[in-house]
């Protein structure tokens, strides 16, 4: 393991045990008389990340690798079901620990946030889409960047000018971008007088702007054809060059598009993860003065 992986690994371990320890609701329910787990809950998280940042994709191959590598920090280790399991239950935990992590990073309170979404495809052949569990909650939809429509789901994100991840979620392909963008920002107590929203024309009705103008959020975005010039579209080139940066490494280097998800809480946990992994990272490459961007996952992704 890398220096900066080593560091950063530590402190997100000792950080999630604390967490954990001062919100022992957040774990996952267990029966009253039981086995305790050998794996600790903030080591099976910390165990996720590592693969994630590492740009594994399939966890039967990271489990014999962590089993030849990492068994200094794990000593124990469950097999690939073990893992598979404990994890799909360990969904709402994760996320309450990605939304503490997040409010703790020294851009949280940022006053300028960029909203964007991006597809997540979860099947191609018509037999997976009527025999998988996702049925009913994939949907069909429209890629704009690669031109092609696509069965699946999106994740919405709200993020700072950095990329830490401040609000997501993910909803069917055809779910309307404006409205989950909206309850997003509720949901996270990003609406606060002065805001700032940095989007594209798709975030265009007047009604959308209307509603954030209440909370005292300013909508700024591409003027349509029909549209004269908008106030702000100087800031756009540059601050959605970084939405799109960050959306690139979620795709490349964090594997997002090849989550291998079969059911809801599957690629779920999966999607989760990954969010879990640049959060930290975002943090770790601020505090310790990272050259290149602060959402760069070159220093721990080998």
């Amino acid at each position: 393991m890398n220096p900066y992986l080593d560091t950063l690994v530590t402190a997100l371990y000792v950080r999630i045990d604390d967490l954990l320890a001062g919100n022992p609701g957040w774990a996952p329910r267990r029966p009253a008389v039981g086995i305790k787990p050998r794996l600790a809950d903030a080591e099976l998280v910390t165990l996720a990340v590592v693969s994630a940042l590492l740009g594994f994709d399939s966890e039967s191959r990271f489990v014999r690798y962590a089993k030849a590598h990492l068994r200094a920090w794990f000593p124990y280790l469950p097999n690939r079901d073990g893992c598979n399991k404990r994890l799909r239950r360990a969904g709402d935990m994760i996320a309450r620990v990605v939304e503490r992590l997040a409010r703790e990073c020294p851009d949280w309170g940022d006053d300028v946030c960029l909203a964007d979404s991006t597809p997540v495809e979860c099947g191609r052949s018509r037999q997976t889409q009527r025999r998988s569990d996702l049925a009913g909650c994939a949907q069909y939809g429209w890629c704009a960047s690669r031109s092609r429509f696509f069965w699946g789901l999106r994740l919405h994100l709200t993020a700072t000018p950095s990329g830490l991840p401040a609000a997501f979620a993910l909803a069917g392909a055809k779910a309307d971008e404006r409205e989950v963008c909206a309850e997003i920002i509720d949901r996270a107590g990003l609406a606060r007088a002065g805001q700032t929203l940095i989007a594209d024309k798709r975030y265009r009705p007047a009604a959308f702007e209307a509603r954030l103008a209440q909370a005292g959020i300013t909508v700024i975005r591409p003027a349509t054809k029909k549209e004269p010039a908008r106030p702000g579209t100087r800031f756009l080139q540059p601050l959605r060059q970084i939405i799109e940066s960050f959306n690139n490494t979620l795709k490349t280097q964090l594997s997002l598009e090849r989550h291998r998800g079969r059911t809801r809480a599957d690629v779920a946990v999966r999607i989760l993860t990954r969010i879990l992994a640049l959060t930290p990272a975002i943090w770790h490459n601020q505090t310790t003065h990272q050259p290149g961007p602060e959402h760069s996952l070159t220093a721990y992704d080998h």
